[in-house]
């Protein structure tokens, strides 16, 4: 009786450490995935507003739609690793501001979308980093 507790409790813990570390890197790969992603759309915001452009926006454009496309890979894993909705709904959420930020009309709106952008991502890694 003694070893099976012993035993079982070895299987538990092995399996809250496996989803443990699961969770860790669909968090960082999630977290990767937006810095890129946004990143991309920064570029692409001055392709398009800057004469000349540094790139050709198209090009620019193209890459942004692969790299949200990567982004919302590592969304659907976070979600189905997550038991906690409020997390799963901020990963979302944070994906969805990213997305605004190559559509601001002034430098203004810019520079404001690209520091909330970069607080969330901030504030959603924290988050994730307390459901660890």
């Amino acid at each position: 009786m003694f070893q099976e507790r012993t035993t079982d409790r070895g299987r538990q813990f092995t399996r809250r450490e496996k989803l443990r570390q699961e969770r860790l890197d669909a968090y960082s790969a999630y977290a990767g995935a937006l810095v890129n992603y946004r990143r991309c759309l920064v570029h692409l915001w001055f392709c398009e507003h800057e004469q000349p452009p540094p790139e050709d926006p198209d090009a620019v454009r193209i890459r942004a739609y692969d790299l949200r496309s990567t982004a919302q890979e590592a969304l659907f894993r976070v979600q189905m690793l997550t038991d906690d909705e409020t997390l799963s709904q901020a990963a979302e959420d944070v994906l969805a501001d990213i997305t605004t930020v190559s559509k601001a009309e002034s430098r203004a709106e810019y520079g404001a979308l690209r520091a909330q952008t970069r607080d969330h991502i901030s504030r959603l890694v924290s988050a994730a980093k307390q459901r660890l």
